[in-house]
């Protein structure tokens, strides 16, 4: 991996997460369920597939996500948060929060981002929970 511009926490977090798309490829694997690259290729925004492949090396070699052989299917692979990657929800929760209150957003999403504030410290245990134990099972394999 490159050297860092510099060690200011600020900088850190946008060396891996500071473009248009990688947040929302976590999203994508986060909420959405979404754990194969033609999954997260037909979202909404439509990654190109060359920005979609660099960006999930890019966070696989930063540690945010795993990357195995799918045991069902040879030629795919699926893509897991590690701990590292769960870290990251209240920070893309707070952000959709801001979102809700400054910028237009559709009714589904405001629907999906209104239950998760309301669902608070709880149901953010009980999602990183879960995707825990599917890191935690897959990275044993």
């Amino acid at each position: 991996m490159k050297e860092s511009k510099s060690l200011c926490p600020v900088n850190q977090y946008l060396e891996i997460f500071g473009d248009k798309w990688t947040l929302l490829i976590i999203r994508d694997i986060m909420f959405d369920g979404k754990r194969y690259f033609n999954e997260i290729r037909e979202s909404d925004e439509k990654i190109a597939s060359n920005i979609l492949t660099d960006r999930l090396n890019k966070l696989e070699k930063s540690g945010v996500i795993l990357k195995t052989r799918d045991i069902k299917h040879k030629q795919k692979n699926i893509y897991t948060l590690t701990k590292t990657g769960i870290d990251l929800m209240p920070i893309i929760i707070a952000m959709s929060e801001w979102s809700l209150n400054h910028r237009k957003v559709s009714d589904k999403d405001r629907i999906h981002v209104s239950n998760l504030i309301k669902g608070g410290k709880a149901l953010q245990n009980k999602m990183s929970a879960a995707l825990l134990e599917e890191f935690e099972s897959i990275s044993k394999n």
